[in-house]
């Protein structure tokens, strides 16, 4: 039976504890990483949501924010339809009702 010793070093493990190191490493930036940062972008993407905003929830459904509470948001699915859901139920944010100018301004 042959060994195979690294020649030259004082700890024979040390290649083995380093190539675990390396794979640590690689591992927090290609997966721990950015799902971190997408955690923290969507919980403040929920932090923000208010009222008038344009929504799209995990289900599909395209609605407009009608009211806020804590956790619970009223949407408005159609006219005079509203229906209640969860802030977490909510996929991303469509787009945000516009800001009306006074007349005679332009933006």
């Amino acid at each position: 039976m042959i060994f195979l010793q690294a020649t030259g070093s004082r700890f024979p493990g040390a290649s083995v504890i380093l190539f675990y190191v390396v794979l640590l490493a690689v591992f927090y930036l290609l997966l721990i990483r950015p799902q971190q940062t997408q955690q923290r972008r969507r919980r403040e993407m929920l932090g923000k949501l208010k009222k008038g905003d344009r929504v799209v929830t995990v289900g599909g459904l395209h609605a407009t924010i009608h009211d806020l509470e804590d956790d619970t948001l009223t949407l408005e699915i159609a006219p005079n339809l509203r229906v209640k859901a969860d802030r977490s139920g909510v996929s991303y944010v469509r787009t945000r009702k516009k800001e009306e100018t006074p007349v005679g301004q332009t933006s």
